[in-house]
């Protein structure tokens, strides 16, 4: 049976949501049911589902179990950005979350991708994550890559680990942005209060890196590029709030009053830049701005 160490970096909510998070092809109940028997062991001990992984943690998983169900093929339409029979980089809509997860069984981007690509499929074999490469929050539109077999994935995660991947996002913020370009250097870590949420942190953070230039201003607002230079979870909207920006529509880092009326936390990937493991062609994929922002950028 095979087995994977996992060392805890950032304090998780629980065990069995953790294991979710990092173990691909495997769902909370099935991580709970490995708990259950005793395959996942903390620090040389077994542990409760319900335990709260801390930095320094050493996780022995003993994998055994397939996913709980088989994923389907749904006739979910799909704009495609760039495809070739390696790899696909999609433009993901608004609403879409992108691998299946506890509450998300269906349509998601993956059951989407199958029967887009049915040889993904069978490549990726009983994953729960097959092709998907990095991800995006679940209201956040663009630029997504996807991979058609393992070996491309390896390769193209391999990129984003080594930050060889240009990836440019559009941003609504509230205010006026000063000055009109910069860098936000701050560590991000689940937030010690709100297990939910990350914060900058003082300590413990993981280090990120953010760089900003203002590319049009409305007064109330601004609309923002960024380049993200390193990948953590909502790293973006984290650092925005964190100088006094916050996206705009954003019900979770942004203000509690809403000024500007907006669907939507408005956060667009708007381009990917990365080398094509196969061919070591250099590609620069970008997604139009979704039609929801445009329109509030018009209104404004």
């Amino acid at each position: 049976m095979p087995i994977v160490v996992l060392r805890v970096e950032d304090p998780a909510e629980r065990l069995d949501r953790h294991l979710a998070q990092e173990l691909e092809g495997v769902s909370r109940s099935a991580a709970q049911r490995l708990i259950r028997r005793g395959a996942v062991l903390v620090n040389g001990v077994a542990a409760k589902a319900s335990y709260k992984p801390e930095p320094g943690d050493v996780i022995r998983v003993e994998l055994s179990e397939e996913a709980d169900e088989v994923l389907l093929p749904e006739s979910i339409p799909l704009r495609v950005l760039y495809e070739d029979e390696h790899l696909l980089v999609i433009d993901k809509d608004a609403g879409m979350v992108v691998h299946p997860g506890a509450g998300h069984r269906s349509g998601t981007l993956v059951n989407a991708l199958l029967a887009h690509r049915p040889d993904i499929g069978v490549a990726f074999g009983d994953s729960e994550r097959p092709g998907i490469v990095h991800r995006l929050d679940r209201d956040t539109t663009g630029a997504l890559v996807v991979a058609a077999r393992p070996d491309v994935r390896k390769a193209l995660q391999g990129q984003f680990k080594a930050h060889k991947v240009e990836k440019r996002y559009l941003a609504l913020v509230y205010g006026d942005p000063s000055p009109s370009r910069g860098a936000i250097e701050a560590p991000i870590g689940r937030h010690p209060v709100h297990r939910k949420r990350m914060a900058v942190l003082s300590k413990g953070g993981r280090a990120a890196r953010t760089e900003y230039t203002v590319r049009e201003r409305f007064g109330q607002a601004a609309l923002v590029e960024l380049l993200l230079l390193t990948g953590r979870t909502h790293q973006i909207r984290v650092h925005l709030s964190a100088i006094g920006y916050p996206v705009v529509g954003d019900r979770v880092y942004g203000p509690r009053r809403v000024r500007i009326a907006a669907p939507r936390q408005m956060l667009h990937s708007w381009r990917l830049g990365f080398t094509h493991p196969i061919t070591g062609q250099r590609l620069l994929i970008e997604a139009p701005l979704a039609k929801d922002m445009e329109a509030v950028l018009t209104r404004l």
